[in-house]
Formats: C-alpha cells, structure tokens, sequence
C-alpha cells in the first residue's frame, strides 16, 4: 500500500484499490449490493495541568465498516484487520448477517444517478507537523496565560492540545469511489476561580482544519479565565418574565435539536415535534437556516454524504419557513419520498446573521437572562 511519506497514512488511491478487492469478495459470495469505508487515521492528544503533563498519547488507526446487501437483507461488519484473512473473515461475517435476517424493502444503496460526480477541492486538509515537546509548550503557554489574568484564579484543570489527520475511501457497487482526506487541531483550557461565597468553573477553545486558523495559547487562556471570573459572585434571580438571549456556543444546542426534529429517523418513526410542520413556520420570520456543503476549510463540508449522493446549498428555513426535511436513501424511502443528501447529517448548517452582533444584542437586552450554560438532557423531541 503506497502512504504519504509525511505521516505513513496510505494514499486515496491505495485505498480504492483496496475497496475495490473488498467488493469484488462480496459480490463473489453472492452480495446483490456492497458498500464500505475504509480509513486510516493518526493524532497526537495531551492534557497539561500545573504545568505538569498529565497525559499525552499518539493515536494511530485504521478499520473497514463494510455493508451487503442480498436482496433486501441486509449484513454488517467491521474489522481494524485488514489483511487478506482479515478482509475475508469481514466479508464472510457480513455476508452470514445478511442471510439471516429479515427482508426489509426498504434497505439498499441509494440510487445509483444520485451519485457525487463532481469532486471539488475543500481545502480540508492541513498536516501540522507539530512535535510533541512544541504541543506540551503550547499547552504551557495557555494554561500560564488562564492563571496570570486574576488573583482569584486559583487552578487549572487543564490545557488541552489535540491534532488529528485522516485519510478514508467510501465505495459501492455502483462503482462510487469517494476519497476523503482531512484534519482537526484543537486547543483548550478550563480554570477555577473562587471568592468567599463559593467556586466557580468555565473553559474556552477553539478548532479549525488549519493550525494557523487557532487562536494563539495566550488568547484562549485569557478568554478561559475571564469566562471564569465573570461567573463569580452570582446571586438567585428574581421570578420575571424577560426576554433570553442564548450565547452563541450555547446557541448551537438549539439547532442541533432543530436538525433532529428534521431528520428522516426521527420523522418515520414519528418521534418529531415537527411532524407535517413542512412549508409552515417553525421560527420567527427573521430566521433563515440553509446548508452550505462547499464551504472551504469547514468542519462539516463534503462533495458527497455517507451514501455517495451528491450534496449541494439548500434552504431549510426561509424567514420561518420549514422548508425542507435532512433524509438519507432509506429514511426517505420510509416516508416515500427522495433522499435529500443527507445520510450523515447535515453539512454546514447556517444561520442568516441579523442586523445586530451579539454584542449590541446583550447591550439591548437591559434586564434580561443571558445563559451561558445549560444542564440536563435537552429537549423532549416527541
């Protein structure tokens, strides 16, 4: 297998090669239909606290999620073996799932002209060859930073540093063969701060695809300890009917659950507070949600979903408006309708900005409730 002199990760085209004998096996043992992924990932991961490192791990790993399909019987595998015998015995074990289960028409590849044919450069892969020594100092520097801000920072429990860079292949029998390779660096802090009515805890971070896209250890640090400090001397509100504002990273949660209550899963099984809500208003006319898969550099942009179908910009809530559902080939045929590109997920979810940041929001809210946390398990999606 041909690898990247730079990490010893193989090449895409290794991959494919490799995939294309994975189908070939199962079409051998009498498989109507196959799909797989196979990938291959390194990182490095450290967490240091009181400038002492508290761990630090290399991780290195590779694995084939393989599916077939006999009919409408379907048949699941893994295996991180992937030696010849380690193929076979995947392939087999799969294929003996398949046979003793039951029919289901609604399982099987998603059509085959939904296919990706177009592969545009995303700009997702940026290698960052950081030593282990060079990523223990970072962390250093942002736990230094978090502890120098206020007198009332009294520990760190830590300061994180991760990098990650993977490489992947998803084939079918279709004759698909989608290449992905890509990377994820982080790197956060969290503190405790502390007066004479109690303790409190905050954190700060941040991610990107590139290195050179992060906030610098210092800035991360100082944004930890000053969320810290900010929490200090909190009392009991008053009962009150006031408006809320959500911070941004709190804020997210919400759309997640909005992303749920919209995804075939949830919608066939008709465990969706937003049943037959479709082309009516679930928002305020001032919201607007589109999906955005080609965005460069983005943790969520792809070509294609988990299925090969080609993903492309949609709107789903237009100044309000529930304007369409998130369903993969089989979630759609639940509901008898066409898959939307979705088996996955949703691929860069976007908020229309209003006219006013969040700065200018706060400042407006005069009396108010601005939560910065939340606790327990979410909404009742039912």
């Amino acid at each position: 297998m041909t690898t990247d002199a730079a990490d010893g990760l193989p090449e895409t085209e290794s991959l494919a090669m490799l995939a294309e004998r994975v189908l070939e096996m199962a079409r051998r043992k009498g498989a109507s239909q196959a799909e797989l992924s196979l990938s291959h990932a390194r990182g490095l991961s450290l967490n240091v606290r009181n400038a002492e490192v508290e761990s630090l791990e290399f991780q290195r790993d590779r694995g084939l999620s393989l599916t077939v399909f006999f009919g409408h019987r379907r048949g699941s595998a893994s295996s991180g073996d992937l030696s010849d015998d380690g193929l076979e015995d995947c392939v087999s074990a799969a294929c003996e799932i398949a046979k003793a289960t039951e029919e289901d028409p609604c399982a099987g590849l998603a059509q085959a002209e939904r296919m990706a044919t177009e592969m545009r450069s995303l700009a997702l892969d940026h290698p960052w060859p950081i030593s282990a020594d060079e990523a223990i100092e970072r962390a250093r520097a942002c736990e230094a930073a978090a502890l120098s801000v206020d007198r009332r920072i009294q520990q760190c429990e830590g300061a994180s540093l991760s990098t990650h860079r993977g490489v992947s292949i998803y084939a079918n029998s279709h004759g698909f063969f989608g290449p992905r390779s890509g990377t994820q660096h982080s790197l956060s802090c969290s503190v405790v701060a502390a007066d004479d009515k109690g303790m409190q805890r905050d954190y700060w971070y941040d991610s990107h695809r590139s290195a050179q896209s992060l906030q610098s250890p210092e800035s991360i640090g100082r944004q930890a300890a000053q969320r810290t400090v900010r929490r200090l001397g909190a009392k009991t509100a008053k009962t009150a009917q006031v408006p809320v504002l959500f911070a941004p990273e709190v804020a997210r949660s919400l759309f997640g659950h909005f992303v749920g209550a919209i995804s075939g899963a949830a919608l066939y099984r008709q465990a969706s507070f937003l049943l037959d809500k479709l082309d009516q208003p679930v928002f305020s006319p001032t919201v607007g949600i589109t999906q955005q898969p080609f965005i460069q550099q983005a943790a969520a942009s792809s070509c294609f979903d988990s299925e090969g179908v080609a993903t492309h910009e949609r709107t789903l809530v237009e100044q309000g408006i529930l304007k369409g559902w998130l369903l993969g080939s089989y979630s759609a045929r639940r509901l008898g309708l066409e898959t939307t590109g979705n088996a996955g997920g949703v691929y860069n979810l976007m908020i229309e900005p209003g006219e006013q940041d969040f700065a200018s929001l706060l400042k407006d809210l005069d009396e108010g409730l601005w939560i910065t946390e939340l606790m327990g398990h979410g909404t009742n999606m039912v």
